[in-house]
């Protein structure tokens, strides 16, 4: 009995294999998925069974077809959906192993880099990547082995869909842990995320290279321009994330680095403030009534320091040794932005209230009469003071020298 019914298996799986050997792309892509939907969340025994001992015969052939196809995009998200049956399949190693040997690590990671590819195959790609990814650290070596960081991450720059994106940075996670031998090529391929032109590739990068960085150990200091040129951006969502980032880096070696840029900003360069008048190109026009960017990046710069002079004294006191309270007292003056002078009045207020010498130098600095009206409310400051007395911010001289002055 046993025999014969191994016998009816067999000639079953024959016949299987024969119609997909014969069969057009309709029959081909029916069997796809009459196979995805029988076969879902089983194990390597148990597609073998389903299969008479002869899985990898239909594996062979869906690898091989896609491998022909993927380019013309043919039946490729039932493809895949059919090949991650294989490679999810627990105990199912072979599996995994006869797909990379025929070199599909190398034809998922093509198809994810494809112009005319749809989102939906992409991301079917990255989600087979992702279980290779997962069978152990041999096999996220072999991935990056194929460039396969940069081809994740040019996917995740260049995507238009969230779920695509987010399967990417998911990815690039996971080869990033329990991955000595590339953990850094992950983390500058993050980096190299920061200045792309996608507001969600940004948050996301910035999200990541907060998990990535305990992992790596020290702070590459190529993080911090395109870090701090985050904050120029409308998407309070990229700035947020931005700061948090710049938060975790105080506890690294591009501390001091990160707090000397923070406080140059609060003081735009004088030919990005010049640009805002140039208008020899009318096509810039509308674009006049947008903020400025370095004033966006001035108001956040003043909003940052504020956050990380409240969370570390330490960090505060370097801070007045670079000059904050002197740049700080030029953004309140700055009548261009609304934004740049009520968080720079906002976090000034903190220093002046935390630190005795501060104040003092801050009261006599801009006189009685502007500093009782800072002081009582720095929220409104700017809708209250005139145009002198923003050009006594403008052009404060305070300069406190000496850490030792520096008194809680």
């Amino acid at each position: 009995m046993g025999s014969a019914k191994q016998q009816t298996s067999i000639s079953r799986v024959m016949d299987i294999l024969q119609e997909w050997d014969r069969g057009t792309k309709q029959v081909r892509r029916k069997m796809l998925e009459d196979f995805i939907a029988q076969n879902q969340n089983k194990t390597g025994p148990e597609l073998e069974q389903e299969f008479a001992q002869a899985a990898s015969l239909f594996l062979t052939r869906l690898t091989a077809w896609l491998r022909l196809t993927y380019m013309t995009g043919v039946c490729l998200n039932e493809l895949l959906q059919a090949v991650t049956v294989f490679l999810a399949a627990s105990s199912g190693h072979k599996f995994m192993a006869e797909f990379m040997e025929v070199g599909g690590t190398l034809t998922l990671l093509e198809i994810i880099g494809l112009k005319q590819a749809k989102e939906a195959d992409k991301t079917a790609a990255l989600r087979c990547l992702h279980h290779i990814a997962n069978a152990g650290r041999k096999y996220k070596e072999l991935i990056c082995e194929s460039y396969g960081i940069r081809a994740v991450a040019e996917c995740l720059a260049k995507s238009k869909v969230e779920e695509t994106q987010d399967a990417c940075k998911n990815l690039l996670l996971m080869l990033a842990q329990g991955n000595p031998k590339f953990q850094n090529q992950v983390y500058k391929g993050f980096i190299a995320l920061l200045p792309c032109s996608s507001p969600k590739a940004q948050q996301m990068a910035c999200s990541a290279l907060r998990v990535v960085q305990p992992i790596v150990g020290t702070a590459n200091a190529t993080i911090i321009e395109p870090l701090l040129n985050l904050l120029r951006t409308l998407h309070l969502e990229v700035q947020f994330e931005a700061i948090e980032l710049i938060k975790e880096l105080m506890d690294y070696e591009v501390a001091d680095s990160l707090l000397s840029g923070l406080v140059a900003l609060l003081r735009p360069a004088v030919e990005d403030v010049l640009a805002r008048h140039d208008t020899s190109d009318d096509s810039l026009q509308p674009k006049l009534n947008a903020p400025m960017p370095v004033f966006v990046q001035q108001a956040a710069a003043a909003k940052t320091i504020g956050i990380l002079a409240r969370d570390n004294n330490r960090v505060a006191e370097k801070l007045i040794q670079l000059r904050v309270t002197h740049h700080l007292l030029y953004a309140m003056g700055n009548v261009d932005y609304a934004d740049s002078q009520r968080q720079a009045s906002v976090t000034l207020e903190h220093f002046c209230r935390t630190f005795s010498i501060v104040d003092d130098h801050v009261r006599d600095a801009i006189g009685e009469t502007l500093y009782d009206l800072f002081m009582s409310n720095p929220e409104t400051l700017y809708l209250n003071m005139n145009h002198v007395q923003a050009d006594v911010l403008v052009s404060n001289k305070v300069n406190i020298p000496k850490l030792k002055q520096i008194k809680e």
